[in-house]
Protein backbone atom coordinates (compact mmCIF):
# COMPACT_ATOMS: atom_id res chain seq x y z
CA UNK A 1 0.00 0.00 0.00
CA UNK A 2 1.35 3.46 -0.85
CA UNK A 3 2.52 5.72 1.93
CA UNK A 4 -0.17 8.32 2.84
CA UNK A 5 0.89 11.79 1.76
CA UNK A 6 -1.59 14.03 3.58
CA UNK A 7 -0.21 16.84 5.70
CA UNK A 8 -2.04 15.60 8.80
CA UNK A 9 -0.55 12.10 8.45
CA UNK A 10 2.99 13.48 7.93
CA UNK A 11 2.60 15.69 11.01
CA UNK A 12 1.33 12.70 12.97
CA UNK A 13 4.35 10.61 11.98
CA UNK A 14 6.70 13.48 12.82
CA UNK A 15 5.10 13.79 16.22
CA UNK A 16 5.63 10.10 16.90
CA UNK A 17 9.28 10.33 15.83
CA UNK A 18 10.20 13.41 17.84
CA UNK A 19 12.16 12.99 21.08
CA UNK A 20 10.30 13.20 24.37
CA UNK A 21 9.89 16.66 25.83
CA UNK A 22 11.14 17.47 29.33
CA UNK A 23 7.55 17.22 30.62
CA UNK A 24 7.02 13.83 29.00
CA UNK A 25 10.32 12.50 30.36
CA UNK A 26 9.26 13.61 33.86
CA UNK A 27 5.91 11.86 33.44
CA UNK A 28 7.49 8.62 32.28
CA UNK A 29 10.09 8.75 35.06
CA UNK A 30 7.29 9.14 37.61
CA UNK A 31 5.57 6.08 36.13
CA UNK A 32 8.68 3.94 36.57
CA UNK A 33 9.26 5.25 40.10
CA UNK A 34 5.66 4.40 40.99
CA UNK A 35 6.30 0.76 40.12
CA UNK A 36 9.45 0.73 42.24
CA UNK A 37 7.73 2.33 45.24
CA UNK A 38 4.87 -0.16 45.07
CA UNK A 39 7.28 -3.12 44.94
CA UNK A 40 9.05 -1.76 48.02
CA UNK A 41 5.80 -1.16 49.95
CA UNK A 42 4.39 -4.57 49.04
CA UNK A 43 7.57 -6.33 50.20
CA UNK A 44 7.64 -4.32 53.43
CA UNK A 45 3.98 -4.96 54.29
CA UNK A 46 4.27 -8.62 53.30
CA UNK A 47 7.13 -9.07 55.76
CA UNK A 48 5.20 -7.28 58.53
CA UNK A 49 2.03 -9.30 57.80
CA UNK A 50 3.93 -12.60 57.90
CA UNK A 51 5.63 -11.70 61.19
CA UNK A 52 2.59 -10.21 62.94
CA UNK A 53 -0.35 -12.19 61.56
CA UNK A 54 -2.32 -8.93 61.42
CA UNK A 55 -5.39 -8.90 59.18
CA UNK A 56 -5.09 -5.13 58.72
CA UNK A 57 -1.48 -5.44 57.50
CA UNK A 58 -2.48 -8.32 55.20
CA UNK A 59 -5.25 -6.10 53.79
CA UNK A 60 -2.71 -3.35 53.19
CA UNK A 61 -0.46 -5.85 51.39
CA UNK A 62 -3.33 -6.78 49.05
CA UNK A 63 -3.82 -3.05 48.55
CA UNK A 64 -0.15 -2.76 47.50
CA UNK A 65 -0.42 -5.71 45.12
CA UNK A 66 -3.37 -4.16 43.30
CA UNK A 67 -1.57 -0.82 43.18
CA UNK A 68 1.47 -2.47 41.62
CA UNK A 69 -0.71 -3.76 38.80
CA UNK A 70 -2.25 -0.28 38.50
CA UNK A 71 1.21 1.34 38.30
CA UNK A 72 2.16 -0.97 35.45
CA UNK A 73 -1.09 -0.01 33.70
CA UNK A 74 -0.36 3.68 34.29
CA UNK A 75 3.08 3.40 32.67
CA UNK A 76 1.64 1.49 29.71
CA UNK A 77 -1.07 4.15 29.35
CA UNK A 78 1.50 6.96 29.42
CA UNK A 79 3.44 5.34 26.58
CA UNK A 80 0.36 4.52 24.47
CA UNK A 81 -1.29 7.93 24.92
CA UNK A 82 1.43 9.68 22.90
CA UNK A 83 0.83 7.62 19.76
CA UNK A 84 -1.21 8.59 16.70
CA UNK A 85 -2.12 6.57 13.64
CA UNK A 86 -4.45 6.56 10.66
CA UNK A 87 -7.01 4.65 12.72
CA UNK A 88 -6.71 7.11 15.63
CA UNK A 89 -5.94 10.50 14.02
CA UNK A 90 -6.92 12.37 17.20
CA UNK A 91 -4.42 10.33 19.21
CA UNK A 92 -4.80 7.83 22.02
CA UNK A 93 -4.82 10.45 24.75
CA UNK A 94 -7.89 8.94 26.41
CA UNK A 95 -5.91 5.81 27.20
CA UNK A 96 -4.79 7.75 30.28
CA UNK A 97 -8.41 8.23 31.31
CA UNK A 98 -9.12 4.55 30.68
CA UNK A 99 -6.18 3.74 32.95
CA UNK A 100 -7.58 6.06 35.62
CA UNK A 101 -10.93 4.19 35.43
CA UNK A 102 -9.11 0.84 35.62
CA UNK A 103 -7.23 2.06 38.69
CA UNK A 104 -10.57 3.01 40.26
CA UNK A 105 -12.04 -0.43 39.54
CA UNK A 106 -8.96 -2.10 41.01
CA UNK A 107 -9.40 0.02 44.11
CA UNK A 108 -13.00 -1.22 44.44
CA UNK A 109 -11.80 -4.80 44.01
CA UNK A 110 -9.19 -4.24 46.71
CA UNK A 111 -11.85 -2.89 49.04
CA UNK A 112 -14.04 -5.92 48.42
CA UNK A 113 -11.19 -8.32 49.18
CA UNK A 114 -10.26 -6.50 52.39
CA UNK A 115 -13.89 -6.33 53.56
CA UNK A 116 -14.35 -10.04 52.83
CA UNK A 117 -11.28 -10.88 54.89
CA UNK A 118 -12.38 -8.62 57.75
CA UNK A 119 -15.91 -10.03 57.93
CA UNK A 120 -15.39 -13.72 57.21
CA UNK A 121 -11.85 -14.78 58.11
CA UNK A 122 -11.36 -16.64 61.44
CA UNK A 123 -9.85 -14.82 64.40
CA UNK A 124 -6.11 -15.12 64.74
CA UNK A 125 -3.47 -14.03 67.18
CA UNK A 126 -1.49 -10.93 66.31
CA UNK A 127 2.11 -10.36 67.35
CA UNK A 128 3.32 -6.76 67.50
CA UNK A 129 6.83 -5.39 68.09
CA UNK A 130 8.40 -1.92 67.96
CA UNK A 131 10.23 -2.95 64.79
CA UNK A 132 6.90 -3.70 63.10
CA UNK A 133 5.52 -0.34 64.18
CA UNK A 134 8.60 1.31 62.70
CA UNK A 135 8.03 -0.57 59.44
CA UNK A 136 4.41 0.63 59.26
CA UNK A 137 5.57 4.23 59.86
CA UNK A 138 7.98 3.87 56.93
CA UNK A 139 5.02 2.56 54.89
CA UNK A 140 3.25 5.85 55.73
CA UNK A 141 6.11 8.24 55.04
CA UNK A 142 7.22 6.77 51.68
CA UNK A 143 3.82 7.01 49.90
CA UNK A 144 3.22 10.47 51.37
CA UNK A 145 6.51 11.79 49.98
CA UNK A 146 6.01 10.07 46.63
CA UNK A 147 2.40 11.26 46.28
CA UNK A 148 3.55 14.88 46.66
CA UNK A 149 6.17 14.40 43.97
CA UNK A 150 3.87 12.49 41.62
CA UNK A 151 0.99 14.95 42.02
CA UNK A 152 3.33 17.83 41.20
CA UNK A 153 4.54 16.09 38.03
CA UNK A 154 0.98 15.04 37.11
CA UNK A 155 -0.40 18.57 37.47
CA UNK A 156 2.48 20.10 35.52
CA UNK A 157 1.78 17.68 32.65
CA UNK A 158 -2.02 17.61 33.23
CA UNK A 159 -1.76 13.79 33.32
CA UNK A 160 -4.96 12.23 34.73
CA UNK A 161 -3.38 8.81 35.23
CA UNK A 162 -0.46 10.20 37.25
CA UNK A 163 -2.79 12.35 39.36
CA UNK A 164 -5.01 9.31 39.94
CA UNK A 165 -1.98 7.28 41.00
CA UNK A 166 -0.88 10.08 43.34
CA UNK A 167 -4.32 10.14 44.95
CA UNK A 168 -4.09 6.41 45.49
CA UNK A 169 -0.75 6.86 47.26
CA UNK A 170 -2.37 9.41 49.55
CA UNK A 171 -5.01 6.82 50.40
CA UNK A 172 -2.11 4.59 51.49
CA UNK A 173 -1.07 7.20 54.02
CA UNK A 174 -4.49 7.01 55.70
CA UNK A 175 -4.78 3.27 55.46
CA UNK A 176 -1.28 2.76 56.88
CA UNK A 177 -2.21 5.14 59.70
CA UNK A 178 -5.21 2.96 60.47
CA UNK A 179 -2.94 -0.11 60.42
CA UNK A 180 -0.57 1.60 62.86
CA UNK A 181 -3.42 2.37 65.25
CA UNK A 182 -4.67 -1.22 64.98
CA UNK A 183 -1.25 -2.63 65.86
CA UNK A 184 -0.88 -0.25 68.79
CA UNK A 185 -4.35 -1.31 69.93
CA UNK A 186 -3.30 -4.96 69.76
CA UNK A 187 -0.30 -4.17 71.96
CA UNK A 188 -2.52 -2.72 74.70
CA UNK A 189 -5.18 -5.41 74.38
CA UNK A 190 -7.74 -3.68 72.19
CA UNK A 191 -8.85 -5.95 69.29
CA UNK A 192 -9.05 -3.29 66.57
CA UNK A 193 -7.72 -5.38 63.69
CA UNK A 194 -11.02 -6.09 61.90
CA UNK A 195 -12.37 -2.60 62.52
CA UNK A 196 -9.18 -1.11 61.11
CA UNK A 197 -9.49 -3.27 57.98
CA UNK A 198 -13.06 -2.03 57.38
CA UNK A 199 -12.00 1.59 57.89
CA UNK A 200 -9.36 1.05 55.19
CA UNK A 201 -12.13 -0.21 52.89
CA UNK A 202 -14.11 3.03 53.39
CA UNK A 203 -11.05 5.21 52.75
CA UNK A 204 -9.95 3.53 49.54
CA UNK A 205 -13.53 3.23 48.23
CA UNK A 206 -13.93 7.01 48.49
CA UNK A 207 -10.72 7.48 46.48
CA UNK A 208 -11.91 4.93 43.92
CA UNK A 209 -15.24 6.69 43.41
CA UNK A 210 -13.56 10.07 42.84
CA UNK A 211 -11.19 8.58 40.26
CA UNK A 212 -14.00 6.71 38.51
CA UNK A 213 -16.21 9.81 38.30
CA UNK A 214 -13.42 12.02 36.91
CA UNK A 215 -12.31 9.39 34.38
CA UNK A 216 -15.82 8.74 33.11
CA UNK A 217 -16.51 12.45 32.66
CA UNK A 218 -13.65 12.69 30.19
CA UNK A 219 -14.49 9.41 28.43
CA UNK A 220 -18.03 10.69 27.94
CA UNK A 221 -16.68 13.99 26.53
CA UNK A 222 -17.87 16.22 29.36
CA UNK A 223 -17.24 19.91 28.79
CA UNK A 224 -14.10 21.71 29.90
CA UNK A 225 -14.46 23.53 33.20
CA UNK A 226 -16.17 26.92 33.16
CA UNK A 227 -12.99 28.76 34.16
CA UNK A 228 -11.04 27.48 31.14
CA UNK A 229 -13.91 28.20 28.73
CA UNK A 230 -14.23 31.69 30.21
CA UNK A 231 -10.52 32.29 29.65
CA UNK A 232 -10.83 31.20 26.00
CA UNK A 233 -13.94 33.35 25.47
CA UNK A 234 -12.13 36.41 26.84
CA UNK A 235 -9.29 35.82 24.35
CA UNK A 236 -11.73 35.53 21.45
CA UNK A 237 -13.83 38.56 22.38
CA UNK A 238 -10.70 40.63 22.96
CA UNK A 239 -9.62 40.34 19.32
CA UNK A 240 -10.57 43.47 17.34
CA UNK A 241 -11.73 41.44 14.33
CA UNK A 242 -14.23 39.35 16.34
CA UNK A 243 -17.74 40.75 16.33
CA UNK A 244 -19.37 37.88 18.23
CA UNK A 245 -18.61 34.43 19.65
CA UNK A 246 -21.62 32.34 18.64
CA UNK A 247 -20.43 28.99 20.04
CA UNK A 248 -17.61 27.72 22.24
CA UNK A 249 -17.09 24.13 23.36
CA UNK A 250 -14.18 22.15 24.72
CA UNK A 251 -13.32 18.71 26.05
CA UNK A 252 -10.48 16.82 27.67
CA UNK A 253 -8.70 13.80 26.22
CA UNK A 254 -6.10 12.46 28.59
CA UNK A 255 -3.85 15.31 29.59
CA UNK A 256 -4.79 17.43 26.57
CA UNK A 257 -7.59 19.85 25.72
CA UNK A 258 -9.54 20.23 22.49
CA UNK A 259 -11.34 23.52 21.81
CA UNK A 260 -13.84 24.39 19.08
CA UNK A 261 -15.44 27.77 18.47
CA UNK A 262 -17.66 29.59 15.99
CA UNK A 263 -17.04 33.31 15.61
CA UNK A 264 -18.33 36.18 13.50
CA UNK A 265 -15.62 38.39 11.96
CA UNK A 266 -15.64 41.90 10.61
CA UNK A 267 -13.72 40.98 7.49
CA UNK A 268 -15.12 39.44 4.31
CA UNK A 269 -11.62 38.69 3.02
CA UNK A 270 -10.91 34.94 3.22
CA UNK A 271 -7.14 35.33 3.59
CA UNK A 272 -7.53 37.85 6.39
CA UNK A 273 -10.13 35.64 8.12
CA UNK A 274 -7.70 32.72 7.95
CA UNK A 275 -4.96 34.92 9.47
CA UNK A 276 -7.32 35.93 12.29
CA UNK A 277 -8.11 32.27 12.99
CA UNK A 278 -4.40 31.40 13.10
CA UNK A 279 -3.72 34.33 15.42
CA UNK A 280 -6.50 33.31 17.79
CA UNK A 281 -5.26 29.72 17.86
CA UNK A 282 -1.72 30.86 18.71
CA UNK A 283 -3.01 33.16 21.46
CA UNK A 284 -5.15 30.42 23.02
CA UNK A 285 -2.22 27.99 22.98
CA UNK A 286 0.02 30.61 24.61
CA UNK A 287 -2.41 31.34 27.47
CA UNK A 288 -4.24 28.03 28.03
CA UNK A 289 -1.97 25.09 28.91
CA UNK A 290 -2.15 21.58 27.44
CA UNK A 291 -4.16 22.52 24.33
CA UNK A 292 -3.69 19.98 21.54
CA UNK A 293 -6.11 21.40 18.97
CA UNK A 294 -8.09 24.60 18.40
CA UNK A 295 -10.71 24.51 15.66
CA UNK A 296 -12.00 27.94 14.63
CA UNK A 297 -15.06 28.27 12.38
CA UNK A 298 -15.56 31.81 11.14
CA UNK A 299 -18.10 33.69 9.06
CA UNK A 300 -18.33 37.35 8.02
CA UNK A 301 -20.66 39.64 9.89
CA UNK A 302 -23.89 40.56 8.14
CA UNK A 303 -23.94 44.34 8.33
CA UNK A 304 -27.42 45.45 9.34
CA UNK A 305 -26.01 48.69 10.76
CA UNK A 306 -22.96 50.87 10.14
CA UNK A 307 -21.21 52.82 12.87
CA UNK A 308 -19.37 55.94 11.66
CA UNK A 309 -16.73 57.68 13.78
CA UNK A 310 -15.89 61.30 12.93
CA UNK A 311 -13.22 63.43 14.71
CA UNK A 312 -14.61 66.88 15.56
CA UNK A 313 -12.96 70.16 16.48
CA UNK A 314 -15.97 71.40 18.46
CA UNK A 315 -19.43 70.40 19.68
CA UNK A 316 -21.05 72.23 16.76
CA UNK A 317 -19.89 69.58 14.29
CA UNK A 318 -16.79 71.00 12.58
CA UNK A 319 -14.45 68.25 11.41
CA UNK A 320 -11.04 68.23 13.05
CA UNK A 321 -7.96 68.28 10.84
CA UNK A 322 -5.99 66.19 13.38
CA UNK A 323 -7.18 62.68 14.20
CA UNK A 324 -5.41 61.96 17.49
CA UNK A 325 -5.76 65.49 18.88
CA UNK A 326 -9.45 65.92 18.02
CA UNK A 327 -11.22 66.94 21.25
CA UNK A 328 -14.43 65.12 20.32
CA UNK A 329 -15.66 62.17 18.27
CA UNK A 330 -19.15 61.73 16.87
CA UNK A 331 -20.32 58.11 16.86
CA UNK A 332 -23.29 57.65 14.54
CA UNK A 333 -25.16 54.41 13.87
CA UNK A 334 -27.06 54.15 10.57
CA UNK A 335 -29.39 51.33 9.48
CA UNK A 336 -27.89 49.84 6.32
CA UNK A 337 -31.23 48.98 4.71
CA UNK A 338 -32.67 52.49 4.49
CA UNK A 339 -30.16 54.94 5.97
CA UNK A 340 -32.21 55.69 9.08
CA UNK A 341 -30.20 57.30 11.87
CA UNK A 342 -30.64 55.08 14.93
CA UNK A 343 -28.17 56.61 17.37
CA UNK A 344 -25.75 59.52 17.54
CA UNK A 345 -23.58 60.55 20.44
CA UNK A 346 -20.74 62.97 21.02
CA UNK A 347 -17.87 61.65 23.14
CA UNK A 348 -14.83 63.48 24.43
CA UNK A 349 -11.52 62.11 23.19
CA UNK A 350 -10.11 60.28 26.26
CA UNK A 351 -6.54 60.47 24.88
CA UNK A 352 -6.44 64.06 23.59
CA UNK A 353 -4.00 65.12 26.34
CA UNK A 354 -1.75 62.01 26.17
CA UNK A 355 1.78 63.10 25.16
CA UNK A 356 2.75 60.00 23.13
CA UNK A 357 1.03 57.53 20.76
CA UNK A 358 -2.31 59.26 21.13
CA UNK A 359 -3.35 58.36 17.57
CA UNK A 360 -2.86 54.64 18.18
CA UNK A 361 -4.69 54.80 21.50
CA UNK A 362 -7.61 56.66 19.93
CA UNK A 363 -7.73 54.06 17.15
CA UNK A 364 -7.82 51.21 19.70
CA UNK A 365 -10.58 53.03 21.59
CA UNK A 366 -12.67 53.35 18.41
CA UNK A 367 -12.14 49.65 17.69
CA UNK A 368 -13.59 48.90 21.13
CA UNK A 369 -16.61 51.10 20.21
CA UNK A 370 -17.34 48.66 17.31
CA UNK A 371 -16.72 51.31 14.68
CA UNK A 372 -17.13 50.28 11.03
CA UNK A 373 -16.02 53.42 9.15
CA UNK A 374 -13.88 56.40 10.18
CA UNK A 375 -14.49 59.66 8.27
CA UNK A 376 -11.78 62.38 8.48
CA UNK A 377 -10.00 65.17 6.65
CA UNK A 378 -6.52 63.82 7.52
CA UNK A 379 -4.84 60.92 5.73
CA UNK A 380 -3.41 58.24 8.03
CA UNK A 381 -1.33 56.58 5.32
CA UNK A 382 1.66 54.82 6.85
CA UNK A 383 0.78 55.83 10.40
CA UNK A 384 0.07 53.66 13.43
CA UNK A 385 -3.72 54.17 13.49
CA UNK A 386 -3.96 52.92 9.90
CA UNK A 387 -2.52 49.55 10.94
CA UNK A 388 -4.80 49.35 13.97
CA UNK A 389 -7.87 50.00 11.85
CA UNK A 390 -6.68 47.69 9.07
CA UNK A 391 -6.13 44.86 11.55
CA UNK A 392 -9.64 45.37 12.92
CA UNK A 393 -11.29 45.55 9.48
CA UNK A 394 -12.33 49.19 9.92
CA UNK A 395 -12.49 51.30 6.79
CA UNK A 396 -10.79 54.71 6.70
CA UNK A 397 -12.22 57.36 4.35
CA UNK A 398 -10.70 60.76 3.71
CA UNK A 399 -13.42 63.33 3.05
CA UNK A 400 -13.34 66.98 2.03
CA UNK A 401 -16.50 67.69 4.00
CA UNK A 402 -16.17 70.46 6.56
CA UNK A 403 -19.07 69.46 8.83
CA UNK A 404 -20.37 66.26 10.43
CA UNK A 405 -23.72 66.60 8.64
CA UNK A 406 -22.10 66.80 5.19
CA UNK A 407 -19.66 63.96 5.89
CA UNK A 408 -22.46 61.65 7.04
CA UNK A 409 -24.67 62.56 4.09
CA UNK A 410 -21.90 61.61 1.65
CA UNK A 411 -21.21 58.36 3.49
CA UNK A 412 -24.86 57.31 3.62
CA UNK A 413 -25.34 58.11 -0.07
CA UNK A 414 -22.42 55.79 -0.84
CA UNK A 415 -23.23 52.94 1.57
CA UNK A 416 -27.02 52.71 1.53
CA UNK A 417 -28.58 51.28 -1.64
Amino acid sequence: MAEPTSTAWRESKDRNRRPLSLNERSVERAGWLSIGVNVFLMALNLAIAAASGSLAVAAETVHNLVDLAASVAVLAGLKLSRRKSRDFPYGLYKVENVVAVVVALLIFFTGYEIASQALHSPARETTVSPLMLGGVMVAMIVPLAFSIYEMRVGRAANSPSLMADAQEYRAHVFSSGVVLLALIGQMVGWPLDRIAALVIVVLISKTGWELLADGMRVLLDASLDAETLGQVRAILEGDPQVVNVTALTGRNAGRYRFIETEIVLRTHDLDKAHAVGARLEATIRAHVPHVDRVLVHYEPAARTHLCYAVPLADVVGTLSEHFGEAPYFALTTIRSADGTLERQELQANPFAKVPKAKGIRVAEWLVAQKTDVVLMNESLKGKGPEYVFGDAGIEIRVTSAATLETALAEAVARDVP
